[in-house]
C-alpha cells in the first residue's frame, strides 16, 4: 500500500498577532480535467484547519482555497478576498502551509 500526502494549515492575522478564527479553506486536486475538490474545513480557534482530507495517492499539485473576505470584512477593507496557493506534494510527505494574513498582504511558506 502506497502512502499518500497529507495537508494540514493555520492562519495567522499579522495585523493582531493572533490567529484567525472561522475561516473557510478548501482543499482540491489537480487532475487532468482540473481542480477536483477533496473537502473543506474551517479554522478553528487556535487559528488551525484540522480536518483536511488527504489527497489521493496519485497526486502531485493541490490548491488550498482561503475565503478570507468574511473574517477581513468584520473589520473593514479585504483587499485580497480570496487566497489561493498551489503548491506540489509526494506521497508519504506531510505539508504544513501557514497562511500569514493582514488587510493588505499575505505570505505562506512550508512549515512543519
Amino acid at each position: 500500500m502506497t502512502e499518500t500526502a497529507s495537508v494540514s494549515t493555520h492562519i495567522l492575522d499579522t495585523s493582531l498577532g493572533r490567529p484567525a478564527p472561522g475561516v473557510t479553506v478548501r482543499l482540491s486536486a489537480r487532475t487532468g480535467a482540473g481542480w477536483r475538490p477533496l473537502g473543506e474545513g474551517t479554522t478553528d480557534a487556535d487559528g488551525r484547519c484540522r480536518d483536511l482530507p488527504a489527497p489521493p495517492e496519485d497526486t502531485a499539485r493541490v490548491r488550498l482555497d482561503f475565503a478570507v473576505e468574511p473574517y477581513l470584512g468584520e473589520r473593514g477593507d479585504a483587499f485580497f478576498p480570496e487566497v489561493t496557493v498551489t503548491f506540489a506534494v509526494r506521497a508519504g510527505e506531510h505539508y504544513h502551509v501557514p497562511l500569514l494574513l493582514s488587510p493588505f498582504g499575505y505570505s505562506v511558506y512550508r512549515g512543519s
